[in-house]
């Protein structure tokens, strides 16, 4: 069930030159979580002004890597550096459902405001649920069949092919069905 999520510890240990830069540079977690903030808005804007196709898909390719990039730096920054804080772990996951949401508000340009503000509301649903078990112990669940990196798949999708109402159709029902899973899994591991 993991997803594309399967990918991380391989991406992780691609960006470990950037991290290692990082820590010498003593650049504070803080700092990548908002420059993943600014690289999804940057999406947004390019997914929203940018005339669909090939053309536009680059742009918003590279930002959202960016955003992937910077979501997975901060928190190994962090542990790296010994700065972990509660504080941290909070500004780290109201980051991420700040950037999920502003990427998907670059479709609002693109598709009806209710398929929108659907997609958004079910793109959050399997990190609540994540987070929810994790308040009851369990450990942190992530990955499934639509998690963060297929959304930014699908709209990298969209972005070239113009079928912003499919894809965010598929976002919705996929994110549902990922929360689903993550739920089903939690409940049977707190049984």
């Amino acid at each position: 069930m993991n997803g594309l999520y399967a990918l991380k510890p391989w991406y992780a240990d691609r960006l470990s030159g950037v991290r290692a830069s990082l820590v010498r540079h003593e650049v504070s977690p803080d700092t990548l979580t908002a420059a993943g903030v600014v690289a999804a808005a940057g999406a947004a804007a390019a997914l929203a002004w940018l005339p669909t196709g090939p053309a536009a898909a680059l742009p918003v390719a590279l930002l959202l890597a960016a955003r992937l990039a910077f979501a997975n730096l901060d928190g190994a920054l962090a542990r790296d550096t010994g700065r972990t804080t509660r504080r941290g772990a909070v500004l780290n996951e109201l980051g991420d459902r700040v950037a999920d949401l502003v990427v998907l508000a670059g479709f609002l340009a693109l598709a009806p405001l209710w398929l929108v503000a659907v997609a958004g509301l079910a793109a959050t649903l399997p990190s609540w649920v994540s987070l929810a078990g994790a308040a009851a112990g369990a450990p942190r669940r992530n990955g499934g069949p639509v998690g963060k990196t297929e959304r930014c798949l699908l709209v990298v999708i969209a972005t070239a092919s113009g079928w912003a109402v499919p894809v965010l159709t598929v976002i919705a029902a996929g994110s549902l069905l990922t929360a689903a899973l993550r739920l089903a899994g939690l409940w049977r591991e707190l049984a």
